[in-house]
């Protein structure tokens, strides 16, 4: 069965495959074999960013469509940057002036309390869709640390770590990430979606 990632941000192509590339039967194409077009976020919450993307998607190739949608929420911030995670300092996607803006907003303050969640969907070309979601609580470092992982993991010490994200092998966010979360929800279907049975619960699309 193949099964389109619907990004093509390679930091999260590279997540994915990771997480979920053992599943038997599946075989996963990724832009690269199966070009696509820029899906315009346009949702106003995570899930309807991830929703757009892979309905859209599914529909556009014909495939099997995941396609996720990941923010982190700062308590202090109420809930910011949230959906605009990704151009919080503008429409660039600049990891490093997003981070520098999240410090500038931070600095001072005590409450540093954060969590990065994503929502994840798989879509059927005949329109049914699922949904899961994963949540990794932490809170906000001083300064960035780290050179692995992208987005704001230099900023980001998950709860009951001293490291941040950036700090942490590959294999070690995996294990404890929001992205592995809510993908790892996912994984009944795809295996039931790879034997040809689906007896995954569908919930409505």
């Amino acid at each position: 069965m193949k099964v389109l990632i619907g990004t093509k941000n390679p930091h999260k192509l590279e997540e994915c495959r990771r997480i979920l590339g053992d599943i038997p039967g599946i075989e996963w194409l990724t832009f690269r074999e199966r070009p696509f077009p820029e899906v315009e976020e346009t949702g106003s919450t995570l899930e309807e960013n991830a929703r757009l993307k892979a309905v859209s998607l599914a529909r556009i190739t014909g495939l099997p469509t995941l396609a996720e949608d990941s923010g982190l929420e700062v308590a202090s911030l109420g809930g910011a940057p949230g959906v605009l995670s990704a151009r919080f300092a503008g429409v660039e996607k600049d990891y490093r002036a997003n981070n520098e803006k999240l410090l500038a907003l931070l600095a001072g303050v005590e409450d540093r309390r954060a969590r990065f969640r994503t929502v994840a969907v798989l879509a059927l070309p005949d329109g049914r869709t699922w949904v899961t979601e994963g949540v990794l609580e932490g809170e906000i470092a001083l300064t960035p640390r780290g050179s692995g992982g992208f987005g704001y993991d230099p900023l980001f010490i998950p709860l009951g770590e001293t490291r941040t994200l950036a700090e942490l092998a590959p294999e070690e966010k995996d294990r404890i990430s929001h992205r592995r979360r809510a993908l790892e929800r996912l994984r009944p279907l795809l295996s039931s979606l790879a034997r040809g049975d689906l007896q995954f619960p569908t919930p409505p699309g």
